[in-house]
């Protein structure tokens, strides 16, 4: 079975997911009050520069200021010509003292206007990220204005077709433009290529011609919602087919297909079963696994998925695994098939930033040498940006991933009310012990009626197991204890009044 993409509408919810032989590998939610700002380009306005931090805040008319750092920043090449000291041209433009090193007060002014797209989404109390670098993604080519660069997908392997794209490109591409060949690329004549690269130039210098039209905060292009991006983005070769469960959105698709991607059309397929779309292809599953902290391997080991806000921590355990040979080969086979796992879910709960997987420790080099190839071939299919070090003295393997959007965790849950994202609480017997102190001291300062209002589970441990310590202060400070259970009240919650 070849891979397949499933898109489910629903009211103010448009949810996508990508199949390989039957299993669910990227997930994508897109909801109407939570729209990605991702690929959107403004006509921002520069409201704070930190030189501190190299970086500058940028008014683009959202709730905060984005957020963008000094090498992001594209300048005029005249402009700052002194400050920097040219490359050759057949390689990079950009100068080799980095961008990262000019002082950005030299670069931008307070109440500056200039062109940025945001490449990042507001994550958490973060703004936005943004770029001065623009790029126009097409159906085969990604465009970038004023950057002579060209580069190619890694995901295209064979190297006679990267040798034909790039011939391509070279024939075709306009001066002062640099290009990226996207891996739909991979087996397309001449003539799609150069059709894309067409509109996308036409869409820039649209742009251009609006910026000079359009106020400072105001939004000059917004990228295409998620069901027609991901009809550009992820209908490659290896995609049989794509199913949608909305008549509405299907002739939308169709018409967009017909336009600019006919080839496809004999691709996409309309879902009318009662059955809803992703419980007959068992994806609902799928989501709610990878909602879990906990998931298990087919040996009886498993793996812990811990996402904290500076990185994400995974941990690899035997479980009920023991192995038929040594210790070193059970712990081998666990952290093997715990490889494939994580891999998967990596990309299914889109984790990004740092990451560190605990593998088992072992001891022979060997079958550490053997545990990175086997992560790093696993994760050569993932889209995204990464990078992966070396099996650590420890057993560790850190790597980092490209964060463009918020993990599946953080955008299909909440902040949990109860703990406050802490994921424990005060148990009854500590909270009974604060309780036990405080009335002591009120006691102690002449308080001869003492009132505790607490949550049921604490109440009864005070009114059974601790009443002994009730009664000592009771007896020693010659006063009165009342308490009184609360159901409505937070476990760690409590009040203690004095009459």
């Amino acid at each position: 079975m070849g891979m397949e993409l499933l898109i489910n509408i629903t009211h103010g919810e448009t949810r996508v997911a990508l199949l390989e032989s039957g299993q669910v590998i990227e997930f994508y939610v897109e909801r109407r009050r939570d729209t990605s700002f991702v690929g959107n380009i403004y006509k921002g306005k520069v409201v704070k520069i930190l030189p501190g931090m190299q970086s500058a805040f940028v008014d683009i008319g959202l709730e905060k200021a984005a957020f963008l750092y000094v090498a992001d920043i594209q300048t005029d090449a005249d402009e700052y010509a002194p400050m920097f000291e040219e490359k050759d041209s057949s390689t990079d433009l950009f100068p080799r003292r980095s961008r990262a090193e000019t002082p950005i007060d030299e670069v931008l002014q307070d109440g500056q206007e200039l062109l940025v797209q945001v490449s990042k989404d507001p994550i958490g109390s973060k703004g936005a990220r943004a770029t001065s670098y623009i790029t126009l993604p097409g159906r085969y080519l990604v465009l970038m204005p004023n950057v002579e660069h060209v580069g190619i997908s890694r995901r295209i392997m064979s190297e006679d077709e990267r040798a034909r794209l790039s011939a391509i490109v070279d024939r075709i591409k306009p001066e002062g433009y640099g290009l990226i060949i996207r891996t739909a690329s991979e087996g397309s004549p001449e003539e799609d290529l150069k059709k894309d690269l067409e509109f996308l130039v036409l869409l820039w210098e649209n742009l251009q011609r609006k910026k000079d039209r359009v106020p400072a905060r105001g939004l000059l292009y917004s990228d295409l919602d998620l069901v027609i991006r991901s009809i550009r983005d992820l209908m490659s070769q290896e995609v049989e087919r794509l199913v949608i469960d909305s008549r509405e959105e299907y002739a939308r698709v169709i018409e967009f297909v017909k336009t600019y991607f006919p080839k496809l059309l004999n691709r996409i397929e309309l879902y009318e079963e009662a059955e809803p779309i992703f419980d007959a292809f068992g994806i609902e599953l799928d989501i709610s696994r990878a909602l879990g902290r906990r998931v298990w391997l087919k040996s009886g080991g498993y793996i812990v998925v811990d996402q904290t806000e500076a990185m994400t921590v995974i941990d690899v355990n035997t479980g009920k695994f023991v192995g038929k040979e040594g210790l070193e080969d059970t712990i081998l086979k666990t952290n093997l098939e715990a490889v494939k796992e994580i891999a998967y879910q990596i990309r299914l709960r889109n984790l990004g930033g740092i990451i560190i997987i605990d593998f088992i420790d072992m001891d022979n080099i060997e079958n550490r040498e053997k545990l990175f190839n086997a992560f790093s071939e696993a994760m050569k299919k993932d889209r995204a940006k990464n990078t992966i070090l070396h099996v650590s003295e420890l057993g560790l393997i850190q790597m980092t991933r490209k964060r463009v959007r918020e993990s599946l965790g953080r955008t299909l849950c909440t902040t949990c009310p109860y703990c406050e994202g802490k994921g424990f609480i005060k148990s009854p017997d500590t909270l009974s012990y604060e309780i036990l102190r405080t009335i002591k001291k009120m006691a102690r300062h002449g308080s001869t009626k003492i009132i505790i209002t607490a949550h049921p589970l604490v109440a009864e441990l005070l009114s059974d197991e601790e009443m002994l310590g009730i009664e000592d202060v009771e007896k020693q400070y010659g006063a009165k204890v009342i308490i009184r259970p609360d159901a409505k009240m937070h476990q760690e919650n409590y009040e203690v009044s004095s009459l």
